[in-house]
């Protein structure tokens, strides 16, 4: 029997033991870190503490992202590399693992920096975490193509993924703004919050290496890998179902970062308790913790795709709820909150799991890493879309930038823009997504043939 790409696939899926599983998954612990904690405070940080106008701190975080559209897919061409001369990506892997003091030094800005220069500091050390970050999440993502498992296997590989993905978010999360010092956060807060979580995230990222390691060495046997270079790049972008499904990707990554930007925003000026935002980071993350294998067991009866529309579909209506603001009373507004997490649970276990289906179904002189190099790309354009476009919403609602303990009057569109913001964009973000999704057509033949 043969898969969609010409390769031999076995007639069952081969069930991938759970301690090789786990190991690699904790990779994804210290990952959780660098995609929640920069996305929840970066924007915050900027704007609250170290006194940069919305506008300035929008174009600090964006560009950054824009270098790794071209970052992401090179560094993708060098895993494949990696894996034609050596027969695996781990010395990226250990790169990568450098991470750590890129994320320390984010919110290490020296005391006399602020507006402008402080920007910059943040802005440099942003590109340093997120090439470290693609030389790490890059050939790791890669691992599900390069096992000879199934469809629902790379499903069930990725859920074990997204739970402890899940978990890092959360310990991250809640733990961030905590360690910055809560309500009367200060420069110094941040630093040592800094500091601590750094240390988490490289025991993790070590222990991911060598999850990775055991899978490709016992668990399965690991496919041949395709040859690197840019034709391989273009090939990918030419294949029209990772095209669709990137492109739903990117739509989905910029409305879940725009919505983890705004939350300390709509906790302080919306909610008018800045204590919240510890709350609403619970109430958007724990679900995914619950829910995950049950978004395992619908794509198994329904496909993946159909799994991830209703994800989107859901996500768009909690947002409108929370576009309504507090007359909607606290109970509803964490209850919707709670529907986005669960909902983020679907969006991430799903398309995950779906680009490897993608990759097996390309032409086998395709690399894996080319692939994953162009996904990852998306994502952190995602990431930087998404609190750009919150911080456009403020800069047109006038929002006035302050330091770390300033008391400050915002404008009544100011306070409109932090609600709209949070609410009606992402649900109009998440409508173009459900729009692109459809439009891939892969997942019914991927079920029956790979």
């Amino acid at each position: 029997m043969t898969g969609l790409d010409g390769r031999p696939v076995a007639a069952t899926d081969a069930t991938l033991p759970r301690g090789p599983l786990a190991g690699f998954a904790a990779g994804s612990l210290g990952m959780g870190v660098w995609v929640t904690v920069p996305g929840l405070l970066l924007l915050y940080f900027l704007t609250d503490v170290l006194a940069v106008d919305p506008w300035l701190a929008g174009i600090a975080l964006l560009l950054p992202k824009v270098a790794d559209v071209v970052l992401h897919p090179w560094v993708g061409h060098r895993a494949d590399v990696e894996q034609t001369r050596r027969g695996d990506r781990r010395r990226l892997l250990l790169v990568g693992c450098a991470l750590p003091l890129a994320f320390a030094a984010l919110f290490a800005v020296p005391g006399g920096l602020t507006g402008p220069p402080a920007a910059a500091w943040v802005a440099v050390f942003f590109v340093v975490g997120n090439l470290l970050f693609a030389t790490y999440q890059v050939p790791y993502l890669a691992t599900p193509a390069d096992l000879r498992i199934g469809y629902d296997e790379r499903t069930r590989l990725m859920a074990f993924r997204m739970v402890v993905l899940t978990l890092g978010i959360l310990v991250s999360g809640l733990l961030a703004p905590l360690l910055t010092g809560g309500d009367t956060a200060t420069r110094s807060g941040y630093q040592r919050m800094g500091l601590l979580l750094a240390v988490g995230m490289l025991v993790a990222m070590l222990v991911g290496v060598a999850g990775i390691r055991r899978l490709r060495g016992s668990a399965a046997d690991p496919t041949p890998a395709g040859h690197g270079g840019w034709r391989a790049l273009r090939t990918a972008l030419r294949d029209r179902q990772f095209r669709w499904l990137v492109a739903a990707y990117l739509a989905m990554s910029t409305t879940t970062h725009l919505v983890l930007a705004g939350v300390p925003y709509y906790a302080e000026y919306e909610l008018r308790a800045t204590g919240l935002t510890t709350v609403l980071v619970a109430a958007f993350v724990a679900p995914a913790l619950l829910v995950t294998p049950a978004w395992l067991m619908v794509a198994r009866r329904v496909g993946k795709q159909r799994a991830l529309l209703g994800a989107q579909a859901a996500f768009a209506l909690g947002s409108l709820v929370l576009a309504v603001g507090r007359p909607a009373g606290l109970p509803v507004l964490i209850g919707a909150v709670a529907v986005l997490g669960v909902a983020f649970a679907g969006m991430q276990l799903l398309p995950f799991s779906m680009l490897p289906d993608v990759i097996r179904a390309a032409p086998a002189t395709t690399g894996a890493g080319t692939y994953t190099g162009v996904w990852t790309a998306t994502e952190a354009t995602g990431a930087a879309l998404g609190p750009y476009a919150y911080a456009l919403c403020l800069t047109v609602g006038g929002f006035v930038a302050s330091t770390a303990g300033e008391s400050t009057v915002q404008p009544d569109a100011a306070l409109a823009a932090v609600r709209y913001g949070f609410g009606l964009l992402p649900a109009v973000a998440m409508l173009a997504a459900v729009l692109l999704q459809r439009r891939y057509t892969l997942d019914a033949t991927a079920r029956t043939t790979t």
